[in-house]
């Protein structure tokens, strides 16, 4: 999921321009050695399109335009695509498929997708930058992709003209092949490849889309093009890699973040243990490089070593021994200060003054981790021409072939990145500080090896240095008319936001992150104010599924329905008053009341005989509005979640199995956050440092996920993220329908329900 990568003012200055080649003899090589066939339309290795073939075209082509960039087309008709976005499980090669194929007229089942090299070529969104995260991959390129479709379309139709000696506008195209209507006679698109690849890029206006009502697959189920290779283990992902003469490594890090490496008691004796190589100091940990991992793992755990504290200089990220996540819960708690205003409606504090009824009530959100299957992995490899080429999962890759230039000292173009499958990542392969990342360690380690390296951090290293979604606390007040109607709402968030901790440290404006969920809502309440007080924490925060959102929704949402009990009022009639007049919320909240066979919040005696109850919930995030129902009964204590209903509106989609699945695994992980996980701290250490002490839903207590799509025709939204904050907060009001205890953090796992 994740996810919102950090940006400053909208462009990344150290990204090449749009007209700089990247290593042309390089990607010459890569073709040689891609066993691809002589003559073949070859738009798959960042060619910029040669002058001679480029007449005609615009001088500098639009971003997404340049279509040898994006594109191959063998002889046998498969396609050969370089998609700008990382495939992390979310479906965005298929996705990404089904859009170009649609105006290529192409079937996405043809299609051979990878993650694109970092390159001017696939900055494609806004700004001048790409960026898997956000949930923004298909709202971003949506048309942009689709204009590459029908550009390389009307590359292949000039080329068949010529071939057929026809004009152009005497032609059509059925799924990848060009024909000619008056003569029968038909060419592959395979077949006239080697022919288009010599053809300019025709100018963007010149290409018309197609109407909606004329797709074939945009809209449509299409098949995962993923599928296969996952469900038979030959996808690759970065802990696959491999080079010749590679070597392995691993680490033990500080067991405090900012801990320097002392004294190595043992390390002649891990030394001479079987298979090492060698053991070399880092910036907070020490590595162990071997020919092979097992070994280079044992090894590292045995290393005895004394950590020292840092100067008072080298303190930027630096966890102190006697930091507990108990106790800073209750620091955020006792911030004080009103805050630094977000959003002001109205006049809040006249209106309390005036207000029949008031409440208040403190809410907080927990650590967590990414938790995601694949550890942090990186493969380095320094080439004798100079270049240096990197194996990452990650979700920016110009910002990394950045970062490794700096680090390095090597120009940009001659730094490499290459993206695998991710095994994972919910926000969590963004470039954060290189304390959080393996892949500085292993180029250093590389460099000093003199030969390829590969590291792999084990689950417990990763646990040690992951990145964390923000822990927040949020002062809650609101006022009621004499009618039991909120006139008034207050939230002071006490928080570091994600791209505040990143940054380490505040910036001038406020972090968007950390307020998302709480400001913007489309509730209709005339006054009202959102707030943040700034309150750095030494533990490393990131992004994580649905950013700001996956906690304040749940804050929220669960103090909207303490509001409807204060005020005597349904909680689901209540958000139906409050949205009144915002025709696209309703009707989203008549389609998850139909879908759950009608609005009952109970307590009710199900027809297993366990007393259950129901809660609502609403999100808003990246451009989607969701709307979902949970239904719980308590068994030996603890929240069970029966069902989940949920609906989404995106506006407008692409493929609607790829949203349930999506929909799907958001209330898995959802679920996962409100149930149980929690990343805790206790003298400065995470408590957890394996799935032993941190938890993740198991299939036991998954709930049974129903999925209503509307497409009310609105702008795109994103859809990898949306569909899950509106989880806990439904799931938490139904507890409180059900117990009449107003459970006000998470997880539930911490509270008896007996």
């Amino acid at each position: 999921m994740t996810d919102y990568p950090p940006r400053q003012n909208g462009k990344n200055e150290k990204f090449p321009t749009q007209e700089e080649p990247v290593n042309i003899s390089r990607r010459r090589l890569l073709l040689a050695t891609a066993g691809v066939t002589a003559g073949a339309l070859v738009l798959g290795f960042g060619f910029p399109v040669k002058q001679a073939r480029a007449k005609g075209s615009p001088a500098t082509l639009a971003p997404g335009t340049r279509v040898p960039a994006f594109l191959e087309i063998r002889p046998d008709n498969v396609i050969r695509f370089q998609c700008p976005f990382a495939e992390g499980g979310q479906g965005i090669f298929t996705a990404m498929a089904q859009i170009v194929g649609e105006e290529l007229d192409a079937d996405p089942s043809t299609f051979l997708v990878e993650n694109a090299p970092a390159g001017a070529d696939y900055l494609i969104m806004e700004g001048g930058i790409r960026s898997t995260g956000g949930s923004e991959s298909v709202r971003s390129s949506y048309f942009t992709m689709r204009r590459l479709g029908a550009l390389a379309r009307q590359m292949l139709l000039q080329a068949a003209a010529e071939v057929l000696q026809v004009p152009v506008a005497s032609l059509k195209t059925e799924p990848g092949k060009v024909i000619h209507e008056a003569s029968g006679r038909s060419l592959p698109y395979g077949q006239l490849a080697a022919r288009a690849l010599d053809m300019p890029v025709p100018d963007v206006a010149s290409v018309k889309l197609k109407h909606p009502s004329d797709f074939r697959w945009i809209g449509k189920p299409v098949k995962r093009l993923d599928v296969y290779e996952k469900s038979t283990g030959k996808a690759v992902y970065t802990i696959d890699c491999s080079v010749e003469g590679m070597l392995h490594a691993a680490v033990q890090h500080a067991p405090r973040l900012g801990l320097k490496v002392g004294t190595i008691r043992n390390e002649a004796q891990v030394q001479s243990m079987k298979g090492i190589h060698s053991v070399h100091k880092l910036p907070g940990a020490v590595a162990v490089v071997a020919e092979r991992w097992w070994n280079a793992k044992q090894a590292a755990e045995a290393l005895q070593i004394d950590w020292l504290e840092p100067d008072e200089s080298e303190k930027f990220r630096y966890m102190p021994a006697d930091f507990s996540s108990a106790a800073f819960v209750e620091e955020l708690a006792n911030a004080q200060g009103e805050g630094e205003d977000v959003e002001v409606k109205g006049h809040f504090a006249q209106a309390m003054k005036e207000a029949k009824t008031t409440l208040t009530a403190q809410y907080h959100s927990q650590h967590l981790n990414h938790a995601q299957l694949e550890p942090p992995t990186a493969l380095a490899r320094f080439n004798d021409d100079g270049t240096l080429e990197l194996w990452i999962p990650n979700q920016e890759p110009e910002l990394f072939q950045a970062d490794v230039a700096a680090l390095t000292g090597l120009d940009i173009s001659k730094v490499f990145i290459h993206s695998p499958l991710m095994g994972g990542f919910f926000g969590r392969h963004f470039n954060y500080d290189h304390s959080a990342m393996a892949y500085p360690q292993a180029i250093q380690l590389a460099r000093a090896v003199g030969r390829p390296v590969k590291l792999i951090w084990s689950r417990e290293e990763e646990f040690l240095r992951d990145t964390h979604r923000p822990m927040a606390a949020v002062r809650f007040s609101a006022g009621l008319d004499a009618e039991g109607y909120p006139i008034a709402i207050q939230a002071i968030s006490t928080c570091e936001g994600a791209a505040e901790g990143i940054a380490g440290k505040k910036d001038d404006k406020i972090d968007e992150t950390s307020v998302e969920g709480l400001a913007g809502k489309a509730y209709a309440i005339p006054n009202v104010r959102i707030a943040q007080l700034y309150k750095k924490g030494p533990v490393m925060v990131g992004y994580w599924r649905s950013v700001g959102n996956s906690m304040n929704d749940f804050l929220y949402e669960s103090f909207l329905d303490e509001i409807a009990d204060k005020g005597g009022k349904d909680p689901f009639e209540l958000r139906m008053r409050l949205l009144k007049g915002n025709s696209r919320l309703t009707t989203l909240l008549r389609a998850v009341e139909e879908l759950s066979g009608g609005w009952k919040a109970g307590p009710y005696t199900a027809a297993d005989g366990s007393r259950r109850a129901r809660g609502v919930a609403m999100a808003s995030p990246f451009g989607t509005q969701a709307a979902a129902i949970a239904e719980v009964s308590i068994e030996n204590g603890q929240v069970r979640v029966h069902q989940i209903w949920e609906a989404i509106d995106p506006g407008n989609i692409v493929n609607p199995a790829i949203i349930e699945a999506q929909v799907n695994s958001a209330v898995a992980l959802g679920l996962s956050q409100v149930l149980i996980e929690e990343s805790l701290y206790e003298k400065g250490k995470p408590v957890a440092r394996n799935y032993d002490l941190y938890p993740i839903l198991p299939p036991s207590r998954m709930a049974r996920v129903h999925v209503r799509i509307v497409e009310s025709g609105a702008k795109m939204g994103g859809i990898g993220e949306p569909p899950l904050p509106a989880i806990p907060p439904a799931v938490a009001n139904a507890v409180a329908r059900l117990t009449g205890k107003r459970v006000r953090s998470m997880p539930l796992s911490r509270h008896d329900f007996t």
